[in-house]
């Protein structure tokens, strides 16, 4: 019989433990894969009694009490109008299978029943916290946790995500203080300054050595993440979604449960930990229909003709895109009743006859004619005051009156906790999918959710991410071969509860490739190539008011679902023959790229690189970006990552198309795994701002 005081789940990888400690459950080790016995560990965790501290101190409990004298951050915060606040759920019962446990414990005194769910699906552990209203009166829940996990002492440096508008998935570095490490995030959406996603590394840890932990939230609304240290050394860090005052608020008998904690560790450094999840999505059953077919790349409209449409001209660009390999064209923003621009339209979802005399109907019969896919933009989520849909229904809309309502966009947020604007909104979208061929919805969310006040005058942010999802979800079954793209100012709303909704992320709105380089670094912390929309855009950003290359432009964007965004009317002959040549190098490594796995490579300052490998090693591509100029005379060295050391491998240099100073690349070399691994590469000299592929293939 096991010991009855500790449970315990493996992945091929990492190793949890929990132990139940003052009869409540505690994580007593989370970490790479333990070869040690657990009740070893349980009696190597005993502490003696401090100076001026409890007799026997309030354990880690994964959901930390008011009633146990926690003197951390409570993981549950609820009461009865005042009172039954100090709750005390100790430890029931347990459901334990190989790769579950199901942990229930009861607090009688205040009629409430906690019940975790913690699940290692390989070596990511999916985990959530039920709270059920056992008592006659409402419970109003300020703060519910998912479960509270540690961190051991020598883990201490702090990865967090950043960044902005046009300049998202960008990392924040810092040593792990004494107190707490607090981020929270009221904009309604996931954000692009405050994802739900940190990561917790040793000191010296890097991309390809070192231990490294990553938690992600699955939520694409408000959230808190906090990472703690007490003075007696106990780290954790806990994940919530974030309630507004009084917006959770469960009735006699019913139940909350958080979104889930994703969560996983690696001795491989960062980019082990990146692996890892990666791994756990590809292997989701929402992403089988990834895999169905190659991602096609795509054609958006939206920096060709912006609001400007012209069916004469949107037919001829297509023609363009298809001349030059792309597969997928995607109307964008524009082409619905009187949207000439961001001021009006909204919520109208109606084709316009003024535009599209005859609809969008030859518009698409054109684009499947050249054999690619239509793909359609929508917001259904806002609404313009200038609409038909405001003025018959101004009470729909989010707000927390007296107050006046937030400029944002010209655009107000509808408010999907009513079943009745649910209903409508997708009985606008499904009647779209219904009397048109559209393979493919780009779902947009342009301004926060800056009021989110219902009609009832109760706070709805909670509810509105909910409702949004039963669209989606309902979009999904009724239309099951129609793919979504999650966008939200660009990267506004990206994690893994999204996910299990869409298709594809809009990684960010800016496709200046210089800063897409360090974006699309941060997006692949979490999300794998294929989910990444990476365009190829214009000569000049009109972001940045940057001007680029097209070969560093389509260096950028072929390592992601690649797509493109410009008027392919600019173009010089160069630049296409460019551009055609690029988009059949990424649909010829395209398997790879969407199936490998990715190894971001320690590099000097001013360059990026990383490396996408077979899992067999039989083969790789290494992208090497000189972003800016060197210090010497030559770049440094650049040990790889992926490959087999036993192996030999022969690098051809595949981009750019033209070689100038990098030409020596293009005769290929033969040189052994061991040596590439471990003394690495001299990169050329190159020009800042330049790119190079090169592809590894074993012999």
């Amino acid at each position: 019989m096991p010991d009855p005081r500790h449970f315990r789940l493996d992945g091929p990888g990492v190793t949890l433990i929990i132990a139940i400690i003052a009869q409540v459950p505690v994580a007593l080790y989370w970490g790479p894969r333990l070869a040690a016995d657990a009740a070893d560990v349980l009696a190597l965790a005993a502490r003696a009694a401090a100076n001026a501290s409890p007799d026997v101190a309030a354990p880690l409990a994964l959901t930390p009490q008011l009633g146990q004298g926690w003197p951390g951050q409570p993981g549950l915060a609820a009461h009865r109008d005042g009172r039954d606040w100090a709750s005390l759920a100790l430890f029931e019962a347990a459901a334990v299978t190989p790769s579950r446990l199901v942990l229930t414990s009861r607090d009688a005194a205040h009629g409430l029943l906690l019940t975790h769910d913690l699940r290692l699906d390989g070596d990511v552990l999916v985990a959530t916290t039920r709270l059920d209203n056992l008592g006659d009166t409402a419970l109003t829940v300020d703060q519910l946790a998912a479960p509270v996990l540690p961190i051991p002492a020598d883990a201490t440096r702090i990865i967090g995500l950043e960044g902005r508008w046009a300049g998202e998935f960008q990392t924040q570095v810092l040593d792990r203080p004494t107190g707490i490490w607090l981020r929270e995030n009221r904009r309604g959406r996931t954000s692009h300054d405050a994802p739900p996603t940190l990561f917790v590394t040793d000191a010296n840890a890097s991309e390809t050595q070192g231990r490294a932990w990553g938690w992600h939230l699955g939520w694409s609304g408000n959230h808190r993440l906090a990472v703690e240290t007490l003075s007696d050394g106990r780290g954790s860090v806990a994940m919530a979604a974030l309630h507004l005052p009084g917006e959770v608020r469960l009735a006699s008998g019913e139940s909350l449960t958080t979104p889930p904690l994703y969560a996983t560790v690696s001795a491989q450094g960062l980019g082990g930990v990146s692996r890892r999840f990666h791994a756990w999505l590809r292997g989701r059953p929402e992403h089988a229909r990834l895999r169905a077919k190659p991602r096609p790349v795509h054609y958006n409209s939206w920096e060709a003709v912006y609001f400007d449409h012209d069916p004469a001209v949107l037919t001829d660009l297509a023609s363009r895109a298809a001349a030059l390999g792309v597969e997928r064209f995607v109307l964008d923003d524009g082409w619905f009743e009187g949207r000439r621009s961001d001021r009006a339209g909204l919520g109208d979802w109606r084709v316009d006859r003024a535009i599209y005399p005859e609809g969008l109907g030859p518009l698409i019969d054109h684009v499947h004619g050249l054999g690619m896919d239509f793909g359609l933009w929508v917001e259904p989520e806002m609404v313009n005051p200038d609409s038909a849909l405001f003025r018959a229904h101004p009470d729909w809309v989010l707000g927390t009156p007296p107050a006046p309502q937030i400029g944002f966009r010209h655009q107000l947020v509808l408010d999907f906790g009513r079943a009745e604007v649910r209903d409508h909104l997708y009985a606008a979208i499904a009647a779209l999918l219904t009397a048109h061929p559209i393979a493919y919805l780009k779902w947009d969310m342009n301004r926060d959710i800056s009021q989110p006040g219902g009609s009832d005058g109760h706070a709805a942010a909670w509810a509105h991410v909910l409702g949004v999802y039963a669209v989606l979800d309902r979009l999904r079954a009724e239309f099951p071969a129609v793919e979504i793209e999650s966008c939200a100012s660009g990267g506004g709303r990206a994690d893994f509860g999204i996910l299990a909704r869409t298709d594809r992320i809009w990684t960010s709105d800016s496709n200046d490739a210089l800063d897409r380089l360090a974006i699309q670094r941060g997006f692949s912390l979490l999300f794998p190539a294929e989910l990444m929309g990476s365009h190829v855009g214009p000569r000049r950003c009109h972001i940045t008011g940057r001007v680029l290359a097209m070969p560093l432009r389509i260096a950028t964007a072929m390592f992601g679902h690649m797509g493109l965004e410009m008027d392919l009317r600019e173009l010089d002959a160069a630049e296409a023959q460019d551009l055609a040549a690029g988009i059949a190098l990424h649909k010829a490594w395209r398997p790879l790229i969407h199936g490998g796995d990715l190894h971001r490579l320690d590099s000097e300052i001013g360059v990026n690189a990383f490396l996408i490998a077979a899992a067999d090693g039989a083969e790789a591509l290494l992208s090497y970006t000189m972003v800016t100029q060197p210090r010497g005379y030559y770049p440094a060295t650049l040990r790889l990552a992926g490959l087999d050391p036993a192996a030999h491998y022969r690098l051809r240099c595949v981009w750019p198309p033209r070689l100038g100073d990098a030409a020596v690349l293009a005769d290929g070399v033969r040189v052994s795994g061991a040596a590439l691994l471990q003394a690495g590469w001299q990169p050329p000299r190159l020009h800042p701002g330049t790119a190079l592929v090169l592809a590894l293939t074993r012999e």
